[in-house]
Formats: C-alpha cells, sequence, structure tokens
C-alpha cells in the first residue's frame, strides 16, 4: 500500500473515531451546557431580585402581603418570596418539584435564604426543566452538521495536502527506481521538492547510483580490455603450436602435448571471445535495426548446428508462425541468443532425446518462442543462477564454459526481451523467450 494511501487512512481513521466520540459524547455535553446556562441565569435573577429589595425594601414585592409569587405566562419562569420559618441558612441549585394550580411541574430551583431587618426569608427563583431542555435537540442536531461539515472540509484539505507532500517521493520512486534499466541514464536532474527528507533521500539516490554507473563502467572497460587483449597472444601462441605441429621430426609424444595445448588455448579463445562480446552488448555497440523473421532465423541455426543434433541422434521439431516479423532488433544478437539456446538443449539433453521449438501470440503485441528439450533439468535451487557467468548447475558433468547463458541473458536485456525458465530434474528444460512487438 502506499505512504500516501496509509497516511490518508489514517487521518480518515482518526478523524472518524474523534467524531464518533464527540456524537457518542454529544447529549451529555448539551446538556450541560443548558444546565450550567440556566444556573448562570438563575443567579442573574437573585441578583437583581437582591439589588431591588436593597434599594426599594422587601415591600416592593411584598406589598403588605405575606408572601410574594410571581409566575410567566406559560408557568415556565417564576420568582417566589416569603418569610422564612426554618433556622437552616439555603444558597442552593437543584432539581425539584412543584405543584403549580393542580399542575406538577419539574423545576429547576434557586433557593436563597436572607435576613431583611433581623427577619428571615426565602427568595426561590425557578426555570422548568421542559424549557431549559427545549432547544437541546435542536442544538445535537445543528453540532452534528457543522461536525459533519468540519469533518467532509477537513478530509478534502487533508487529501490535497498529503498529495502534493508525498508527489516528490512518488517522483523519486518513478524515476529513480522503478523499470529502471543499467546503466542508469538521465539521472542529473533533481527532484524539485521543498522537504528536506526528499531532498535528501534523491541526492543519496543520484549519488549512489552514480557510484554503480562508474563502477560498472570501470568493469565493462576492464573486462573489454583483458579480452581483447588477451586475443593477440593467444592467435600468436596457436600460430607458432600449429607450425610445430608440421615439424616430421616432432615425437608422438610431443605431438600430443602441443594439441592439448592447442585446445587449452581454442577454450581460452572462446572465453575471451564471450567476454568480448558481453561487453560490446553492454556498451550497447550493436545497432538494432534488423527486422527478422523467427522461422528463417531458427532454421539458419538448425542448418549450422545440425551436425550436433546428428551425434546424439536427437529430434528436433520446428513449429513457428510464417508471418511473425520482430523489427528494432539485432539479427546477428538473435541468432547468438536462440544458438546458445539451443546448443544447450543439445548439450544437457539425452541419447535420442528431442527437443521441441514453437511459438505462441500472447496478446496483441506480445510474441513468444519456446525451446523445450527432454534433457537432465536443472534444479530448482540452481534456476536463479544459471544466467551468472561461470556459474554451473553441475561441476562434474557440465563441461561449459558458463558464458553461453551469461551472453544470452546480455542479448535479453539489450533487446528488453523477457526470458522464463522452467525444469525439472531428469524431464528436461523450458526456457521462454517472450518479445514486445510493439
Amino acid at each position: 500500500m502506499k505512504l500516501a494511501t496509509k497516511l490518508l487512512l489514517f487521518i480518515a481513521g482518526s478523524k472518524l473515531a474523534v467524531a464518533a466520540l464527540f456524537i457518542l459524547l454529544l447529549p451529555f455535553l448539551v446538556d450541560q451546557i443548558a444546565s450550567e446556562y440556566t444556573n448562570y441565569i438563575l443567579k442573574e435573577q437573585q441578583e437583581k431580585v437582591m439589588d431591588i429589595v436593597a434599594e426599594n425594601g422587601i415591600q416592593h414585592y411584598l406589598q403588605g402581603e405575606d408572601s410574594y409569587g410571581s409566575y410567566t405566562l406559560l408557568k415556565e419562569e417564576y420568582i417566589a418570596l416569603e418569610p422564612h420559618q426554618e433556622k437552616t441558612i439555603l444558597d442552593t441549585i437543584k432539581d425539584t418539584k412543584r405543584i403549580i394550580e393542580g399542575d406538577t411541574l419539574n423545576y429547576r430551583v434557586l433557593s436563597y435564604t436572607f435576613n431583611y431587618q433581623n427577619k428571615p426569608y426565602l427568595l426561590e427563583v425557578g426555570k422548568t426543566l421542559a424549557s431549559i431542555h427545549q432547544y437541546n435537540q435542536p442544538l445535537q442536531r445543528f453540532a452534528l452538521y457543522v461536525l459533519i461539515s468540519l469533518i467532509v472540509f477537513t478530509v478534502l484539505i487533508d487529501v490535497t495536502f498529503t498529495r502534493l507532500l508525498v508527489k516528490p517521493l512518488g517522483q523519486i520512486i518513478k524515476t529513480r527506481l522503478v523499470n529502471r534499466k543499467f546503466p542508469f541514464k538521465d539521472q542529473d536532474t533533481k527532484i524539485n521538492t521543498s522537504t528536506t527528507d526528499f531532498t535528501y533521500l534523491d541526492e543519496s539516490i543520484l549519488i549512489l547510483m552514480k557510484q554503480i554507473n562508474e563502477a560498472f563502467a570501470k568493469e565493462r572497460e576492464f573486462t573489454a580490455n583483458a579480452s581483447h587483449e588477451l586475443m593477440t597472444p593467444i592467435s600468436i601462441l596457436q600460430h607458432k603450436l600449429e607450425n610445430l605441429l608440421r615439424d616430421e621430426d616432432l615425437s608422438e609424444s610431443a605431438e600430443l602435448g602441443i594439441l592439448e595445448t592447442m585446445k587449452t588455448l581454442d577454450r581460452l579463445k572462446k572465453i575471451s571471445s564471450s567476454l568480448l562480446l558481453i561487453s560490446r552488448i553492454d556498451n550497447e555497440q550493436f545497432v538494432k535495426k534488423d527486422e527478422v523473421k523467427p522461422i528463417a532465423l531458427l532454421q539458419d541455426i538448425l542448418e549450422e548446428i545440425s551436425h550436433r543434433l546428428e551425434e546424439k541422434n536427437i529430434q528436433i521439431h520446428l513449429n513457428l508462425k510464417e508471418d511473425v516479423l520482430l523489427k528494432q532488433v539485432n539479427q546477428d544478437l538473435l541468432f547468438q541468443l536462440f544458438y546458445n539456446l539451443i546448443n544447450n538443449a543439445i548439450k544437457f539433453n539425452k541419447e535420442k532425446g528431442s527437443i521441441e521449438i514453437f511459438d505462441e501470440l500472447l496478446s496483441f503485441n506480445q510474441y513468444q518462442i519456446t525451446v523445450k528439450d527432454t534433457g537432465r533439468g536443472i534444479a530448482k535451487a540452481q534456476i536463479p543462477f544459471i544466467f551468472n557467468r561461470f556459474r554451473k548447475s553441475d561441476q562434474a558433468e557440465n563441461p561449459g564454459y558458463g558464458l553461453g547463458l551469461a551472453i544470452v541473458k546480455s542479448i535479453a536485456s539489450y533487446h528488453q526481451i523477457t526470458i522464463q525458465v522452467s525444469s525439472e530434474l531428469g524431464k528436461g528444460t523450458s526456457f521462454k523467450v517472450l518479445f514486445n512487438l510493439f
């Protein structure tokens, strides 16, 4: 999962969790706010009454009566003032019931006792609970709508900001890491970002890519130079040994020794040639402008290698489409690629075995050729390493030099060809060569 997706999921999840908690607490919070506000109003009413009493006297309310009571039209609020018979001192606000004109109503009542001219009085200011909580539901709905709007708004902002924030990271991954073909090219342009971490990451990858390019260039140069320089002394030695063989006075043992030496030199020459070929492929010294018909290419290979088929009595079956044309390729390199695959299929095949070569159009632009033999097969653990140079799965039985499949890999990489290998010990090996036609 991408980093941006994870961040967005985390942000959205945390917001939803906070919103859910807020929704659960919303009724309690609204009740608390309504109660606290009612207490504040009752206190204000108390202070107002006491100010009037202090200024105008208690008779302002009593008007010659023993007590005073005033209710609003709907009995939602009231003020009562009467002599206090008990000795207790009250200064409380609590929910209680009152019977008003035969109706039992729930009130939130402020009770306050005070002395006026050495005579105790009780002041009560009440407000019905129904009027206190009448706005709770609308307030909750309003708060919920505001909350949902804020969450949607902030999520949109988070999505936009997160995408802008991690965009440089996506560019680094896309341009530096994904589907990069070695050697790395066009890596000098830095990613435009104001995030220090991404700048550091981009610069570090650029430095690493440059170091890899330099190391690989040195290796290719050394391989090319060494292979090229070895060819001349090897040719001179071969020529001298051939001259020695023309000596009629040469003993039989000396002649055998010279022949063995020539075989060793020939093997060394083949290794140098293979290394030089790989180096030239890696240096992209071949032109890919040919148009090749696979069936004609494979027929040429089979004609050249037919003597080896006859030596092991191997039957070969070639079944390719006539009208397939590979464009923008190098014919010589493709010849070498399939030659090496077929050569290995012969080399590691059993006596009177068979080789099957067939093709398939996998999709509108993918074309696959399979080379399948009935040979000894390759152990599953060895398959990932068969394209490595000088690596052999069976040192005792394999007389190869370990460069045939390395050449195949270099040619395939140069042409952006995919090769898949499947094998089973004792039953044979299949190499699937996948081309992109466009």
